[in-house]
């Protein structure tokens, strides 16, 4: 579908102007309503529509689902039929509400159990996520952290420019925006000093990047090739890789992130899939020196998606302290999947697979207050006044993220959540 024919098509469903879940969107949750049921789900508007009850009514008949695929607590089962089987369901769905299609429009009764204000719902954690894996993909970010840390001459490690660097993060510490996290703790040395202290984190910060969700892969042993690996990615979600940078900078030598970022990373609640954002793909970056001959794929690799972070102090309003874009990404998720599978290595379907801060090349474009800040030396001012170098607690964080072109605009809503003070225990 090219982008005209996303913008000619009008749902019965009602859809504010400014939403970012117009019926081309059709990203999937997982939502209770009353704090009971639980069911897979879609949005359009501001209306939640519960797929599980859409089923049981009969809508699906013509799509070869399993009876109980929409009434699981996650999406993995949904994400591990497959792409016929996805794009099926968005046709069909597209269909259904579309402005002419009265079916569904018609029928108070099936109307009243499938149809829900988003308002009423809960949102949960989309998918289960057995593996996670955070990347270090974008040139600028991995620049200015390479300057602070050892200088201009050797800002970036002698392999970022050709391989897409990553670590294996923590799965289980994975939450849905809404949740907020407390302060970790943790060994840090301080600045003069000969030996770690132990206490809460005080240069406490955020990381804009977004990741994406893989389907089925293939088994063990059989890599995933670059022209093809699209087909194994199910959609993306914003993605707040929250660092505790002075745990991290005591404990990353020589084995990387451990302490300084397991203890929580956010994820927005809807799915928006591939298929949706296909009509604001965008040229990656120019690569050189050039990658190896498997890394090499198409240079339309990435998409045009607008990020933004605000920080909100507890009772205040928020202040925008970050406007960036996906499409700076130095490497690209196709290159990211087939890196990781190139030895071996096997995906299962919901794993989940994060960019690393993506910050652009202006100031303001920066995606995480270390970057913003420049290590604190550069204090924010937040709108009611205060400075921030880092996050301060009962900070909220919230994370945006949009496509927009002519008029017509697609999106993920948003990741907030808020940082408690440390426990004592």
């Amino acid at each position: 579908m090219t982008l005209q024919q996303a913008k000619e098509l009008q749902s019965w469903v009602p859809i504010p102007n400014d939403s970012d879940f117009p019926l081309f969107n059709l990203p999937l949750g997982v939502f209770s309503r009353d704090g009971e049921a639980v069911s897979c789900g879609t949005r359009i508007g501001d209306t939640a529509i519960d797929l599980s009850a859409l089923q049981q009514l009969g809508y699906f008949d013509a799509i070869d689902l399993p009876d109980d695929v929409f009434m699981q607590d996650t999406l993995n089962d949904f994400i591990a039929l497959g792409k016929d089987i996805h794009r099926a369901w968005r046709k069909e769905m597209m269909v259904l509400f579309s402005a002419d299609e009265g079916r569904l429009r018609d029928n108070e009764a099936h109307r009243v159990d499938a149809l829900f204000n988003v308002r009423e719902v809960e949102m949960m954690m989309p998918v289960f996520v057995q593996d996670y894996t955070d990347f270090y993909s974008s040139k600028e970010h991995a620049t200015n952290v390479g300057i602070m840390f050892r200088g201009k001459e050797n800002a970036l490690m002698p392999n970022w420019l050709h391989i897409p660097v990553g670590y294996h993060g923590r799965a289980s510490s994975i939450v849905v925006s809404g949740v907020d996290l407390h302060r970790p703790k943790g060994q840090q040395l301080p600045a003069d000093a000969d030996a770690p202290v132990y206490g809460p984190c005080k240069m406490m910060d955020f990381e804009l990047e977004m990741a994406f969700i893989t389907t089925e892969g293939k088994p063990l042993g059989h890599r995933i090739k670059v022209e093809e690996a699209e087909d194994y990615i199910f959609g993306m979600v914003v993605f707040n890789d929250w660092s505790a940078r002075d745990i991290q900078k005591w404990e990353y030598v020589p084995l990387g992130p451990f302490l300084g970022k397991n203890f929580g990373s956010s994820i927005s609640p809807w799915i928006v899939t591939l298929d949706a954002l296909e009509i604001f793909r965008s040229n990656s970056p120019e690569q050189s020196p050039q990658p190896l001959p498997y890394l090499q794929g198409k240079k339309d690799a990435t998409f045009d998606i607008n990020l933004q972070v605000d920080i909100e102090p507890q009772g205040c309003e928020a202040t925008t302290v970050c406007r960036s874009n996906f499409k700076y990404l130095y490497w690209s998720m196709a290159q990211q999947l087939a890196h990781h599978t190139v030895n071996g290595c096997n995906i299962n379907a919901g794993d989940m697979m994060a960019s690393g801060t993506i910050s652009g090349p202006t100031e303001d474009s920066y995606g995480s207050m270390l970057e913003l800040s420049w290590k604190g030396t550069k204090p924010l001012t937040m709108k009611d006044g205060s400075e921030r170098k880092f996050l301060q607690d009962n900070d909220t964080v919230i994370m945006k993220a949009h496509c927009e072109q002519d008029g017509f605009r697609l999106g993920f809503g948003e990741v907030r959540s808020t940082i408690l003070p440390a426990i004592n225990d």
